[in-house]
């Protein structure tokens, strides 16, 4: 038996943030109708950057996607978790997302972290609280040398994420994909090689609150 198998790697199904909880596609609960709610509701705002995201899905393709993902959990090729907003008693909520762990090379223990969020989930630092998540699964529990986010040169809300967690831009790579539009696109490569340097862009938001907060009773 190869006990390197990544199948015999146990990967949690449901990791928690302060606000979020991220949890393996499940085929029993309802999850297809969900996504395709939530990802309908998000076309406009998605279609500009995801090529899954140009035509309205039905729910039986939603439904099927979940089981796809699902199965590819369990085989290790593709870690992803739907993302739901802890509610005020910290339960889950509604569908607001997608991230994972893709193009996983188990040889190298290297990750690529992929996200997505509805329009009524941005700007209040739940795309951050993923990328923290996974990439703390990955240099635990998967040993990860290094973690990747790859993003469209062009989408400076996904390349700002990147840079809050503590992600270094490491290059470009020009005319390295094709647009949703057909077009060749620039690719940004972020990279973390230390569990050590991600960063918490909330804790620093409240530092630096508190260094206001701080400089204004001083001067008072």
């Amino acid at each position: 038996m190869n006990h390197n198998d990544p199948v015999l790697i146990q990967v949690p199904e449901i990791l928690a943030t302060d606000h979020l909880l991220l949890m393996a596609p499940q085929t029993v609960d309802g999850d297809g109708v969900l996504l395709n709610f939530t990802v309908n509701a998000s076309l406009e705002h998605l279609r500009p950057w995801m090529p899954w995201a140009q035509e309205r899905p039905t729910v039986e393709q939603s439904e099927a996607i979940v089981r796809r993902m699902k199965a590819q959990f369990l085989t290790r090729e593709h870690l992803a978790y739907f993302l739901y907003e802890r509610d005020a008693d910290g339960l889950r909520g509604s569908l607001i997302g997608g991230a994972g762990l893709v193009r996983l090379d188990w040889l190298l223990r290297r990750f690529e972290i992929g996200y997505w969020l509805a329009p009524t989930a941005t700007g209040r630092g739940l795309a951050s609280q993923a990328v923290q998540a996974l990439s703390r699964l990955a240099f635990g529990a998967l040993r990860a040398r290094r973690v990747e986010i790859r993003t469209d040169a062009r989408n400076h809300a996904s390349r700002a994420v990147a840079l809050r967690c503590g992600f270094q831009l490491e290059g470009v790579l020009r005319n390295d994909a094709l647009g949703v539009d057909g077009l060749p696109t620039d690719t940004c490569i972020f990279g973390l090689i230390d569990v050590a340097d991600l960063r918490d862009p909330s804790a620093d938001r409240m530092a630096a609150a508190e260094s206001a907060a701080a400089g204004l009773k001083s001067s008072g």
